[in-house]
């Protein structure tokens, strides 16, 4: 060790040693000075950023993974750009050397709506890439036959092309910890720091079960329940229209499950509805059960809310906005018909779908009272068992075709919710067969087509 007296004497080896250690020193905290200068200026000298994270989402959990993997890159100082998947082109994709793709699937294996339009554009063509190097994290559920079908497929069509994996594919099966553990991990070594932010989602917070009743008595379909929560301390957070919340079942606290919220904030309370689900053998589902039948009125639910970015009204605030949905798919309409009329907004059309006008008009009071005051201009209604021949909003949608093209050209918003099998893609080809594929595509492109569909 060098004593500062030692540093004063006039020692020439002395002096040579004592400068060679503070030259090492410099150099240990210089280096990575300097590599973090030399991404940024690489980034700023081609005026674009260096890498590029798209994200195909239907809920939201790969868009906030998406903006969580941009952050360690920009910590790193990476230039990186966030978009969708439907955003990124052919020319994106020739021209970038690197991009990060955080791609969900859901339902039986589907690509969501970001990822189905880049697979119709792109996917089905043979595109040189062998300059490109990616990643990609695939979301899924091993519940469903077909886990993370829409991931390994955009990896797989993408060495195809000649794209060069930076890593192999990683699997989640519903927000695996490990697995988002192992993405940020190669995350730190390709960026070259292990600083990375906090990734931890929202803690759940205790909630309590204010009120509960039965929407659909002696109905045909499964009982269908309103159900009222409130914090059980501290004021109530805030949340817009179209976000859905997570709550964990006592019998399974391993799973979350997801749902629209069918309220405000100005409602005071989060609202649900809740479909009970009943197993082959009579049982009830676990998180359905506890919700609707098990747990007593003012039980405490651990809850958090998620934002739901591709559900949410945004820039579709002031514009025409067509609702449709089935089912318990009324909660997340609700919820958006409520913030319209907080805004004195009354361009609203809402086409809805279920079993029997007498048992199945979840909300139909409220509903009628919005037509009548004005603040529900278009109220079209399909009830499948009514009568012989079955109807379905799809159908209702098509004899309104007329409509629905001039609300479109009057700039009109679609909003789709409910349920994946039948619905969702009803809706979706009469919507095509109405306004042309090109039509609907260039919808989802703006912004203008919104589903969110289970």
């Amino acid at each position: 060790m060098i004593f500062p007296d030692d540093i004063l004497t006039g020692d020439p080896t002395r002096l040579a040693l004592t400068a060679a250690g503070f030259a090492a020193y410099g150099a240990t905290c210089l280096l990575p000075w300097l590599r973090h200068r030399r991404k940024r200026a690489a980034g700023a000298a081609t005026g674009v950023d260096s890498w590029i994270v798209a994200h195909a989402s239907q809920t939201g959990n790969a868009a906030e993974l998406a903006e969580q993997t941009a952050a360690t890159l920009r910590l790193a100082g990476i230039g990186v750009r966030v978009c969708e998947l439907s955003d990124v082109t052919q020319s994106m994709l020739e021209h970038t050397e690197r991009i990060l793709f955080v791609v969900s699937t859901y339902g039986e294996g589907d690509a969501p709506d970001a990822g189905a339009a880049f697979a119709g554009r792109l996917m089905t063509r043979t595109v040189a890439l062998p300059h490109l190097h990616y990643a990609v994290l695939a979301l899924g559920d091993r519940a469903y036959s077909h886990f993370c079908r829409f991931g390994r497929a955009l990896d797989e069509w993408l060495r195809a092309q000649g794209a060069q994996p930076l890593f192999d594919r990683i699997d989640v099966d519903r927000s695996s910890a490990q697995a988002i553990g192992q993405w940020r991990q190669q995350l730190s070594h390709l960026a070259g720091t292990s600083d990375a932010p906090d990734w931890g989602a929202p803690a759940f917070a205790p909630w309590r079960i204010a009120a509960r009743r039965l929407l659909n008595p002696h109905s045909a379909g499964g009982a269908v329940w309103h159900i009222e929560l409130e914090p059980a301390e501290g004021t109530l957070p805030s949340w817009q229209s179209g976000d859905l919340v997570q709550v964990v079942a006592p019998g399974d606290p391993e799973h979350p499950r997801e749902y629209s919220i069918a309220s405000i904030p100005a409602d005071g309370r989060v609202h649900l509805l809740v479909r009970l689900h009943r197993h082959a053998d009579g049982s009830s589902g676990v998180a359905s059960g506890w919700l609707c039948e098990q747990a007593d009125i003012g039980t405490t639910i651990a809850l958090r809310l998620r934002q739901h970015r591709r559900f949410r009204l945004e820039n579709n605030a002031a514009r025409p906005l067509i609702l449709i949905g089935n089912g318990s798919g009324i909660a997340g309409l609700r919820g958006h018909l409520r913030a319209r009329v907080r805004a004195g907004q009354g361009r609203n059309w809402l086409l809805f779908g279920e079993r029997n006008a007498v048992h199945d008009m979840h909300y139909g009071t409220e509903l009628h009272a919005l037509y009548e005051t004005g603040m529900l201009e278009r109220l079209d209604l399909a009830f499948s068992r009514d009568q012989p021949e079955r109807l379905y909003v799809q159908d209702v949608l098509r004899r309104q075709a007329p409509a629905l093209v001039e609300w479109v050209r009057q700039d009109a918003a679609i909003y789709v919710c409910g349920s994946l099998g039948g619905m969702a893609g009803g809706v979706d080809a009469a919507l095509r067969d109405i306004l042309g594929a090109e039509g609907v595509d260039a919808l989802a492109l703006q912004g203008r087509y919104r589903r969110d569909v289970y």
